[in-house]
């Protein structure tokens, strides 16, 4: 419910429980009791009940996540909707400044507009009773607060709330209204009231512009005048619209207040483009003349910024034809193609070759002239007589244009603009055209499968399926126009088999012939020289690592294969090397651009590049940016710009435009597909996933609760550093309580057995599983908590084995080899160490002991048993602590998957700046546990 206050900002939202149970203690919260009207027999009655009382800042960032919840009460829901409707009408600016009953400073939501108020009522009329339960003072017999103004005082809570920065002294004219702190102001009551009358008065302006003598047969030269008539449209009657001067003086159906009506309009229209503000001294707001610099500036940033102000814009008909801008790029028009790869097209791994940038401005589908655009610049007119037509111009766009004329800009500039379609000159989007070579290219990489295809190589020891066909015939199109790329796919869909065929289609070209480099995790380094023998027999092979590693005597079509590690440490050896090809396979290893991994990646030169993985993005798009900026350098210009123009918008869903563009953008060079794809991998078996909640013991309980209230108490009155390390340790701390008390205590000796209720159900799972004779993968982010369970396991007498990030590379493969063998059932595994590379087709179980902050690692390792090469159903069984932190996580987790194509956020460092509210919130501990 919501408890209205004077001013509204100090309102609070009190949450209860209908069955009259006490609430959880919340931070930043206090309890209290409230009375409320509840059935009670044949009529009603009033109770007392504990509530959780939050102010209105913190209660709105909760309800509007309980709002998706569909376990949400119907009250929460409802004020969860409020909560939205409050904030969709204080993003458009609807926000008055005046005084509170008690002559408060207090902002209110206004002035609305006939749909606001019908959307307003028709969610009053859906206020459930417990929503509006509280009686109302002295009221016989019960009486409720009225739906509507309960509602509406709400919304006027949300609009004081907000607007509480510096900035808003200077939108309401007085220092008060910035302060959260209550001002006591009664000498502004008379300033306050002229506000009041216009609050929701139920006008809007418009302002209609007019060219007097535009009609007439005038000489191309003659100077026209403009004017602006103001317009006042009523919120009440649908389609009246008036002269502000004839509302001005009295005449239409705009009330009896219509003169302050229409002030109170023209003083908003003012607060937002200047040069209106002399209507607001004259006799009568007639119209106002406009000089040429201001109507220049009302074809872009005024009518930008008075749109914004909910003011439209309406030009003569005559004009409704202004000229378009395009811009065009493409090679120099000298007829001389640039050298280059292909067709003339330059090496896009360089910044040798620079294409034109030229402006094209067209009348319809009239091009321009040089010369007519030279008159358009010389004119310096907001209106111009071109083609005998009268056009708008905005004379800044024509100058820009012709400076821009002698651009010019890189290949890969030139194509990442070809294909979003737009660029940005001077923080202006435009139009963009490609031409020439550039176009062709355009299309060929919007259009992969129309290509001609390369065929599977003579020398490739098997046959490719279809899908990896397609992957290969895409990388030997792009390697082939100089432009690296990044295959994607779900892993065990054959990213190494891809690579080979790659590599040995390429020995076919003298131009593209030479060695390849592949760096890789040390994990992975004898499953590639196993796969190359295997299918490229006969292609030399060399691991450059270890001891005594060399490349000496290094042969056109060999393989060398390296670590990260080694990598950096040997990349000025490696840089010696004129490379055909270079691969990052695992490219997830190099997705800190300013890791030294990365810049020593970055340093040795290929004819081409390719990264595999099949995580492209785990955490944010800066990870995506980081991979393509190696396979292409340029491709999404600098980070910070990449940032700005992209990332944040498509990561806060904030601009679906900037989502497209970067797709078109980005798709042409990252090949995605996973093994739900239809057609991609119809031979591989059903894989059936499922969460297994299980309870705590009683042990664990205390140990959650208790840490769960020393911590809250301590991060609360921490500063923001400190504070984001202090719930990383809670989060971290909780997760092993949920895991074994002996983990989070870190016993040398534990007692094992009875403490956990997640080695109790696991120990019922793989009683279960081995009955079946089946085999298992158990993953663990921690080493301890494996190490716990192996004890256990070995104490009951079940052979197992733990593969961790110290496992040398020779044991890791021999264990591999007796998991897949059949000799060993369990295998356990650190999700770090472990996540990916491994082909353990063996185990027709995965079990996650616990929880990864990203659903695409966890993915990854349950890849290691789902792959191809895998003829059993695969159970995936995740084991989830119910009522915990881990219930909370897996909610996100979906959510999370289920948006991951369009949005992406940034895993546990997300919860780092939860406030203390929502972190409450997330590791209370709630029903489930025993």
């Amino acid at each position: 419910m919501f408890m209205p206050a004077d001013p509204s900002r100090t309102g609070h939202v009190a949450f209860w429980r209908p069955d009259g149970a006490a609430p959880p203690v919340v931070a930043a919260a206090f309890t209290d009791e409230v009375t409320v009207v509840v059935p009670g027999g044949d009529s009603v009655e009033t109770v007392a009940v504990p509530a959780v009382l939050l102010p209105v800042r913190d209660a709105l960032p909760v309800l509007t996540r309980a709002r998706a919840t569909a376990r949400a009460h119907r009250a929460t829901a409802f004020w969860g909707a409020a909560a939205l409707l409050a904030l969709q009408l204080a993003a458009r600016g609807l926000l008055l400044p005046g005084l509170s009953a008690t002559d408060h400073d207090a902002w209110r939501t206004g002035p609305l507009r006939a749909d606001d108020l019908q959307r307003l009522r028709d969610l009053a009329a859906a206020m459930p009773p417990e929503a509006h339960a509280v009686p109302l003072d002295g009221a016989e017999p019960l009486l409720l607060p009225d739906p509507e103004r309960l509602l509406r005082a709400f919304l006027d809570a949300v609009a004081d709330t907000l607007p509480r920065s510096p900035a808003a002294a200077l939108a309401a004219g007085a220092p008060a209204f910035a302060s959260s702190k209550p001002q006591h102001l009664p000498e502004q009551r008379a300033w306050a009231a002229d506000v009041a009358a216009g609050h929701d008065a139920g006008v809007r302006l418009s302002l209609r512009v007019e060219v007097p003598g535009l009609a007439s047969d005038l000489a191309d030269e003659t100077p026209l005048s403009f004017r602006v008539v103001p317009q006042l449209h009523s919120a009440d009657v649908p389609g009246l619209v008036a002269d502000a001067a004839a509302v001005w003086a009295g005449t239409g159906t705009f009330g009896p207040r219509a003169r302050m009506d229409a002030l109170l309009a023209l003083r908003r229209g003012a607060r937002a483009w200047s040069p209106l503000t002399p209507l607001l001294s004259a006799a009568v707001p007639d119209s106002l003349e406009l000089a040429d610099d201001e109507i220049t500036e009302l074809l872009g940033e005024g009518t930008r910024l008075l749109a914004a102000a909910g003011v439209e814009v309406h030009w003569p008909r005559q004009l409704a034809r202004r000229l378009t801008a395009r811009a065009v790029i493409g090679p120099p028009d000298d007829g001389q193609e640039a050298a280059g790869t292909e067709s003339g097209a330059p090496s896009f791994l360089s910044a040798d070759a620079l294409l034109a940038f030229n402006w094209r401005f067209a009348l319809g589908d009239q091009q321009l002239t040089r010369q007519e655009l030279d008159r358009l610049a010389e004119a310096n007119r907001p209106m111009v007589r071109l083609r005998d037509q009268w056009v708008l111009v905005d004379p800044g766009e024509v100058r820009r244009a012709l400076a821009q004329q002698d651009r010019k800009v890189t290949p890969i500039d030139a194509l990442g603009a070809a294909l979003t379609g737009s660029t940005e000159i001077d923080g202006l989007r435009v139009d963009v055209r490609p031409t020439g070579w550039l176009a062709t290219l355009k299309e060929r990489l919007a259009e992969p499968e129309e290509q001609e295809p390369v065929g599977q190589p003579a020398a490739l020891a098997a046959t490719l399926r279809d899908y990896q066909l397609r992957g290969l015939n895409w990388l030997a199109r792009m390697t082939s126009l100089g432009l690296g790329g990044c295959l994607a796919d779900d892993m065990g869909l054959g990213k190494t088999i891809t690579l080979i065929s790659l590599h040995l289609h390429r020995q076919t070209d003298p131009s593209a012939a030479g060695p390849t480099l592949v760096v890789c995790p040390t994990s992975l380094m004898g499953n590639w020289q196993r796969e190359i023998e295997k299918f490229a027999p006969g292609v030399p092979v060399r691991r450059f690592h270890g001891a005594g590693r060399s490349l000496a005597d290094l042969a056109d079509g060999e393989f060398v294969l390296t670590t990260y590690g080694t990598m950096r440490l040997d990349a000025p050896q490696l840089g010696e090397i004129t490379w055909g090809m270079v691969v990052a396979d695992e490219a997830q290893h190099v997705k800190n651009p300013y890791s030294a991994t990365a810049k020593e990646l970055r340093g040795i030169s290929a004819r081409a590049r390719v990264a595999l993985t099949g995580t492209p993005v785990e955490n944010n798009l800066s990870e995506l940016w980081a991979i393509l900026d190696w396979t292409t350098p340029g491709l999404l210009g600098r980070l910070g710009t990449f940032r700005a123009q992209y990332a944040q918008a498509v990561e806060g869903g904030q601009d679906p435009a900037a989502a497209e563009r970067l797709a078109r953008l980005v798709r042409p060079f990252l090949l995605r597909r996973r093994k739900s794809d239809p057609g991609i991998a119809p031979e591989l078996p059903p894989k059936t996933e499922t969460d297994r909640a299980v309870s705590l013991t009683t042990e664990q309980t205390g140990l959650y609760e208790a840490v769960v209230r020393e911590s809250l108490t301590v991060i609360s009155g921490a500063d923001h550093m400190a504070r984001r390390g202090l719930i990383v340790k809670l989060l971290t701390g909780l997760k092993q309580i949920c895991n074994h008390p002996a983990q989070f205590l870190k016993e040398e000796r534990p007692r094992i057995v009875g403490r956990s209720g997640k080695l109790e159900l696991l120990d019922e799972l793989l009683d279960t599983i081995l009955s079946e004779g089946a085999s298992v993968l158990v993953f663990t982010q921690y080493v301890q908590m494996a190490r716990i369970i192996e004890q256990h396991l070995s104490a009951r007498g079940v052979s197992s084995q733990f593969l961790h990030g110290g496992t040398p590379v020779q044991e890791r493969e021999a264990m591999v080899r007796r998991f897949q063998d059949g000799e060993i059932p369990v295998f356990l595994l650190s999700l770090k160490a472990a996540g990916t590379g491994l082909n353990l087709t063996r185990a027709e179980h995965v079990v996650h002991y616990d929880r990864w902050w990203n659903p695409a690692v966890e993915a990854q390792a349950t890849d290691r048993a789902y792959r191809i090469g895998q003829t059993r159903p695969v159970q995936v069984h995740r084991l989830i602590a119910e009522g915990t932190i881990e219930d909370r996580i897996a909610d996100m987790l979906l959510r999370k998957r289920e948006l991951a194509d369009a949005v992406l956020g940034s895993g546990e460092a997300a919860l780092t700046e939860l406030s203390d509210t929502e972190l409450a919130d997330l590791v209370e501990l709630r029903e489930g546990t025993r």
